[in-house]
């Protein structure tokens, strides 16, 4: 019980002392995931949408797809990736292996069909003569699009807080893209892991209640939007 009480003493200590290791994991984490978060935003939001209000043949085979993208491992993301980044990948002359560029693009292809599927589930579940009205009032597609996406703003910032929560998270890409290199791609996760198989518990563990409290504000927001 004493060492749990002198990790957590400690840990609070290098929380308030702003601790430089500390603060670089905690950087590099948000860094990595607010870039990721934006980027699956901008490449989620179109497709959720689009599946939402189109109609064609290979629909429903496009949703099962995307379906099966929120369950892919994250060690098969990193895999596949790291082929493509290494010296001898088809991307490996651009030296993005274990550069926080590699974790963005690794946490990306997690994050966006998270992005997409709740928007797309927010789509479905609004109004859908929003549509037709705008069509009928002599509002292109793209405008009517326009308009159901502000209709349905609070689902789509919920989507985008979710891809957040996804990858800031994340451990199995940020290990094989990022090599947990110190002062350049040590995220918390990876800190947290490295640190305590060190015997660095009180480390890992004010790096843990740092990712806890993130985790708390993204879902405390998710829950706001959601009430709204």
């Amino acid at each position: 019980m004493s060492y749990l009480l002198d990790s957590l003493i400690k840990a609070l200590e290098l929380i308030f002392s702003f601790d430089r290791e500390v603060r670089m994991a905690v950087w590099t984490s948000l860094y990595t995931s607010g870039c990721a978060t934006v980027l699956s935003g901008l490449a989620g939001i179109p497709i959720g949408l689009w599946l939402g209000i189109s109609r064609f043949r290979g629909r429903r085979l496009a949703i099962t797809l995307l379906n099966t993208l929120m369950a892919l491992p994250t060690v098969v993301v990193g895999l596949v990736l790291f082929g493509l980044f290494s010296r001898q990948g088809p991307l490996g002359p651009l030296g993005l292996l274990f550069t926080p560029l590699a974790m963005i693009a690794g946490q990306t292809v997690l994050a966006a069909p998270i992005v997409a599927n709740l928007v797309l589930a927010a789509v479905n579940g609004a109004d859908q003569r929003i549509i037709n009205t705008a069509l009928t009032l002599g509002a292109t597609r793209l405008q009517a699009a326009r308009q159901l996406l502000r209709e349905i703003r609070f689902g789509v910032m919920a989507a985008v807080i979710a891809g957040f929560g996804r990858v800031v998270a994340e451990v199995g890409v940020a290990m094989m893209l990022g090599g947990n290199i110190r002062n350049s791609t040590r995220t918390m996760t990876t800190a947290i892991a490295l640190e305590t198989s060190k015997g660095e518990f009180a480390f890992g563990l004010a790096l843990g209640m740092i990712l806890l409290g993130v985790a708390l504000l993204v879902n405390m927001g998710l829950n706001l939007l959601q009430q709204r």
